[in-house]
Parts: C-alpha cells; structure tokens; sequence
C-alpha cells in the first residue's frame, strides 16, 4: 500500500439542494472537503494510504469534518484542532447557461493559525512514497508557508516524490509575501508538475498561450527554470456552458509530448473538486508505474468522472475510473 501525504485545510462546503439559487431555499446541505483533502480521500479510495495534515476548530463541525475523512478512510492522527473556527465556503450551482458562484469565509479559519513547529514533519513522512500540495496552503498565511517549506525541506531530504499544483488564487494572498516568489521557492522543491498555461506565465512572466505547442515550449523554459521537475501534467477544459463539458489531458516527460482522448460530459452534477481529481489520477499512476498514456488516461477518466457525483471529493473506486480510462463512456446499468 503506497502512502501518500496531503497537506492543507479542511472546509466545510454549504450549498442549496438541487440547482437551487441560495434566494430560493432555506435549506443548505453541507459537504466536507478542500483542495488537499479531496486529493487524500480520492487516493485512499484508490487503495492508498492517505494523511492528511491540517487543523480543524474544536467544536461539533470540526469533529464532523474529521469523522467524514476517517469514513472514507483517511489516516487524520496529524490533524490538529483550535479555538477558531473551521473555514467555510458557499456555492451557489450553476445550470446551463447560468454560471455557478463560491463565497468563501476562511479569513480567521483554524487552519491559518496553525504554528509550523507544532507539526512533526519527519515522523509524518516516514515511510511516505509521496507528497502533494497546492498553492491554496501558502497562499492563506505566513504560518502556512513555513509549515509547507519545512514538509517539503523535510521531503526533498527523505527522497520522497513531490507533487505541485500551484494554483493561484489572487484574493488569498493578504499577508505581504508576492505569491509569484513564495511559488518559485516550493516549486524548486517540487519533483511533478499539475499545471498549464496559467501557471507557466504566472511563474516565469511568460506568455503562453493554450495550445498544445505552447504547453510544450512552456514545459521545457520550466524545466530550465526548475530543474529538479520531471514529468508536467496539464488538464483542459472546453465549456459549451456550465453543464455541458469537454476535457482531455496532456503531458511533456522532458524528451516527448502526450495527450489523450477527449471525454465529454453532457450533465455535469458537480465540477467541484475536478481538478482535484486529476491530480489524485496522475499521482495514483506514477505510483503504480503506468505509462504515460495510461496515466494521462486515468487522471482524466477520474476527472471526468467525479463531475457526476455530489461532493468535494471523487469517491469513484479503481474499476469505475478504469473503464473510462479503457473508453467506455456508456453509462450502461451494470447489473
């Protein structure tokens, strides 16, 4: 069983029943979740060992949202807790042509004041195959940067496989670090590479474009810039509105150029947490030593999959994800 760990926060996600716009309902179903998390739980679905360290608030919800990783297998022994609150985020759906919206409250959460040398790294990562982290976690705090810095010092001495998905977000980053030097620091650390485009020009001041021979001469400037990265990932998204998708994927391994077949989902349930998905797939098949095809293959079956099912978290076992991997996209009953 391959151990992988995960670091950043636990959130609880407040959404209207259905499709409902929030001035609809009085009602709000709730799910537990969070960049990191959803990694973790996908991949202990997928057979691995997942921990996840976080911090959560000291009260009835924190307690639920421990109890919802641990039903889905999660290993949260490194899970702190606190007197401030656990972050919360709101999402409004969106259906066809009305776009969905998120309204984050994660500004005084426990996960932001979680002390760095609380958290003992090495006992954490002993025995770890892997590590994956995002921009969200240092994006949130001081506190949260170092505690990331010293997982991945601690990793890169341990000889445990890093990945990164340095996904950024403009409005988190309010305590006077510029976001583009934090990132260039964590991902010199990083060994694999969940990003596009977008990350490309933010990192190196570029201007890339999205096309596939740009992501190639992207991949090879940040592989000069980064040298200890290997294999970079990218997931694309074509969106005839907000409930019909297309996805595929791509991949540069430093001497070639992958991609795979394109998936279409027609009826989306739920785009929350897909991308988080891909990342669980490519990680699960670097593990298990797939091609590149074959892992570019699952990471977007599993993406494309979790836009079916409600929640943060892609709870699809190995078999289901697999079969789309393989092409068969049916739907048929399976009796």
């Amino acid at each position: 069983m391959k151990k992988v760990v995960t670091f950043g926060e636990i959130l609880a996600r407040l959404t209207p029943p259905g499709f409902k716009k929030m001035s609809q309902t009085n009602q709000l179903e709730i799910y537990y979740g969070g960049t990191e998390t959803n990694v973790s739980v996908s991949l202990s679905v997928l057979g691995c060992k997942s921990v996840h360290v976080s911090k959560v608030s000291r009260d009835f919800l924190g307690k639920a949202a421990l109890s919802n990783l641990k039903s889905n297998g999660v290993d949260t022994s490194f899970v702190q807790d606190g007197d401030a609150p656990l972050g919360l985020y709101f999402v409004e759906p969106g259906a066809v042509v009305r776009p969905g919206v998120i309204s984050y409250n994660r500004n005084h959460s426990a996960f932001r004041s979680l002390e760095p040398q609380s958290i003992p790294w090495e006992e954490i990562l002993t025995g770890a195959d892997w590590f994956h982290w995002t921009g969200i976690t240092p994006a949130h705090s001081e506190n949260n940067f170092q505690a990331l810095k010293a997982a991945l010092v601690m990793a890169k001495e341990m000889n445990i496989t890093v990945s990164c998905d340095p996904a950024y977000r403009t409005g988190l980053w309010q305590y006077g670090r510029k976001a583009v030097d934090v990132l260039q620091e964590l991902v010199a650390l990083s060994d694999v590479f969940i990003g596009g485009a977008e990350q490309f020009n933010e990192l190196l001041g570029s201007d890339f474009s999205l096309s596939d021979a740009d992501f190639t001469k992207g991949s090879i400037v940040l592989k000069a810039a980064f040298p200890k990265l290997g294999n970079i990932y990218d997931k694309t998204r074509t969106g005839k509105n907000a409930s019909w998708h297309q996805i595929e994927a791509r991949m540069w391994n430093g001497e070639a150029f992958f991609s795979c077949e394109p998936i279409e989902i027609t009826h989306i349930v739920d785009r929350i947490g897909t991308g988080d998905a891909f990342a669980a797939g490519i990680i699960f098949g670097e593990l298990n030593n797939y091609s590149e095809q074959r892992t570019l293959a699952f990471a977007n079956a599993a993406c494309a999959i979790k836009h079916t099912i409600e929640g943060d978290a892609n709870l699809a076992d190995f078999n289901e994800i697999n079969q789309i991997a393989e092409g068969n996209t049916s739907g048929r009953l399976i009796r």
